[in-house]
């Protein structure tokens, strides 16, 4: 799979974040998504990855610069047709990496409470990623979950 720095004018990218959003309204109370639309993955704190096989998206993952240390990630998602293949594990070990050669220190993420989020829970603890509590504007609620991994 090859991961780019990806400007988010492609059809398929947008088809998939727009997915994405889709299921995060379906799973959480509105006031409880935080997942950010194409406009906001715009942002110049923003850097966006897609990952391609064979021409095809497989998923994306964004990085968000909270400060000169420490970064966010944000709407990481698989495609359906490859869901289980290890996109996922390639998309987030090509961020950490991303991070570390950026000279940052840590990462920490928000991801949802309920089952739907279960994987993507799995996954982040496998990495190494612990629970911890609200970072940046976040605050605590029982539908979000936080989570950090120091790099360094």
């Amino acid at each position: 799979m090859k991961i780019i720095v990806d400007d988010l004018s492609s059809g398929e990218v947008i088809k998939l974040l727009e997915e994405h959003l889709a299921d995060m309204y379906a799973t959480s109370p509105p006031e409880n998504v935080h997942a950010l639309d194409v406009d906001k993955l715009k942002s110049p704190d923003i850097t966006f990855f897609s990952g391609w096989l064979d021409g095809n998206l497989q998923g994306c993952l964004a990085v968000k610069k909270l400060d000169s240390s420490h970064l966010e990630l944000k709407s990481m998602r698989t495609s359906t047709s490859a869901r289980k293949s290890g996109v996922a594990t390639k998309l987030l070990q090509h961020a950490l990496n991303f991070a570390t050669e950026q000279g940052y220190q840590q990462v920490s993420l928000e991801t949802g409470s309920q089952a739907f989020f279960e994987p993507a829970r799995n996954l982040y603890e496998k990495f190494g990623f612990s629970y911890c509590g609200p970072f940046s504007d976040y605050i605590e609620d029982p539908h979000s979950r936080f989570m950090t991994i120091n790099l360094h």
